[in-house]
Formats: structure tokens, C-alpha cells, sequence
């Protein structure tokens, strides 16, 4: 099983292709949240209240709770957590 099979089993993950996105709300904020298998990365993404237009954003603005939990689904999939705080 790939990582990416292993996100799809994890609560609001959804696989598409190369990549696995889940959508989440934090401190009143929506965000999805993309994980890329071939470059090994994590995009966050801030929803906008129309809930169809999504601007890029950095972790650093990212509340800590949601970073942690993206963290502890990339972990249940056997993908190294550290990943998340990787720079782009």
C-alpha cells in the first residue's frame, strides 16, 4: 500500500491522481490541505468564504492544531511527518 492509499483511509482524504487533499476548518478558517507524493510536499490552501476560491498560504499562518493533525495523518500513512514543515 502507498502513502497515498494509506491518506485515502484517513478521515475527509481524498486521492486524486498523484496527490491526496482534505479539507479542514481551524479557528474559524477553512483550508484544504494537499499533499504531493512525487515532490513529497504539503500545500495549504485558505478557502475563501464562497467556498469556491482558494488562495495559497504559509504554514506559519496556519493555526498549530491543524498542522498537528495533517501531521498525525501523514504518519498513520507511513508518510515521515517531517515533510509538513519542508519550505518550498
Amino acid at each position: 500500500m502507498t502513502g497515498l492509499d494509506a491518506l485515502a483511509e484517513r478521515e475527509g482524504w481524498r486521492v486524486e491522481g498523484f496527490a491526496a487533499r482534505v479539507h479542514y476548518q481551524g479557528e474559524g478558517d477553512r483550508y484544504a490541505i494537499e499533499y504531493y507524493e512525487p515532490s513529497d510536499c504539503v500545500l495549504y490552501w485558505k478557502v475563501k468564504g464562497d467556498g469556491e476560491t482558494a488562495v495559497p498560504v504559509g504554514r506559519e499562518t496556519v493555526p498549530d492544531p491543524l498542522r498537528e493533525r495533517v501531521q498525525l495523518d501523514l504518519d498513520a500513512a507511513g508518510i515521515d511527518p517531517e515533510i509538513e514543515s519542508r519550505s518550498l
